[in-house]
């Protein structure tokens, strides 16, 4: 079994749940994709962090993997360590919902570990308008960061690709959900 078709079958087990659910967009779905039970349990994080670092491995400019708190958070890491498993360190840096308190007053976590002005990639786990993106775009870019791929392990198909598009972006994806739910 490929590592794809591993991570589609934990998603399925863990993550995929039909019924009516009220989404971050507020939007209401007759289905929900609760990544965070994938990408918190071992073998779900070591996945995707490995098919994320495979999908950003080949653009050279990329300095650090970053994303908006907290389902960010897990991917980030996993793609962190397997960087440094494969003898390649790239970084991870999370960003805030709100800005740090105190301090620097700083939207991300990390900033130390990437060269100023550096291009990063951004990571989420479900996007489906495409607003939590559009978001971390913002903040990295206001921290002075450039952004190079976006990336999703899953892509409802419900706007989010489109609006990153009109943004400038193109949205990859581990999965969009016809090929999740195939």
């Amino acid at each position: 079994m490929s590592e794809k078709e591993a991570l589609k079958k934990i998603i399925l087990e863990k993550s995929y749940r039909e019924g009516t659910f009220k989404l971050t967009s507020g939007r209401v779905s007759d289905f929900y994709i609760d990544c965070k039970q994938t990408t918190l349990s071992a073998e779900g994080a070591y996945l995707c962090g490995r098919l994320f670092y495979e999908m950003i491995r080949d653009f050279q400019e990329v300095c650090a993997v970053g994303g908006m708190t907290l389902g960010a958070d897990p991917l980030v890491t996993a793609v962190s360590i397997v960087s440094y498993l494969e003898k390649s360190p790239v970084p991870a840096f999370i960003i805030r919902k709100e800005p740090k308190g105190h301090g620097t007053a700083s939207w991300i976590e990390g900033k130390s570990n990437i060269p100023p002005g550096g291009t990063v990639a951004l990571v989420e786990d479900v996007v489906t308008t495409g607003g939590t993106l559009i978001k971390a775009i913002e903040r990295t870019r206001q921290e002075g960061f450039q952004v190079g791929p976006v990336l999703t392990v899953v892509d409802r198909q419900e706007g989010g690709s489109q609006l990153l598009k009109e943004h400038g972006f193109d949205l990859s994806s581990i999965f969009t959900r016809s090929e999740l739910v195939s």
